[in-house]
């Protein structure tokens, strides 16, 4: 399984990315995708999936994934200095054992 991140990035307060998340190697309609994040000292912690969000989203974010181009996305509005991170896709496995991405940092600045 290969799980390939892109689209981070340099962006002001406010700004927008797009975040993509190209899985390789199963079925990937068969599976979830979540995207989880983080920053430097900080615990990891899950921004998006399917049904859930993370608190601090508040309806900045929008998850979405599109089954023929074996891919996930992250939508990102309003970005603000603390969404600043390593944005990682995540693929739990059938047996418990999640596939894991390098991830892609975005970079925040005011």
């Amino acid at each position: 399984v290969q799980i390939v991140e892109s689209g981070g990035g340099l962006v002001q307060t406010g700004g927008s990315l797009r975040l993509s998340c190209v899985v390789s190697g199963l079925v990937f309609e068969a599976f979830d995708v979540e995207w989880l994040r983080q920053a430097p000292g900080k615990k990891r912690e899950l921004v998006a999936s399917r049904t859930n969000y993370g608190d601090f989203v508040k309806g900045r974010f929008t998850f979405s994934r599109d089954n023929a181009k074996n891919t996930a996305y992250l939508q990102m509005n309003n970005l603000k200095p603390e969404d600043t991170a390593v944005y990682i896709c995540r693929v739990p496995g059938w047996d418990g054992s999640p596939y894991w991405g390098q991830g892609t940092q975005v970079t925040v600045v005011a």
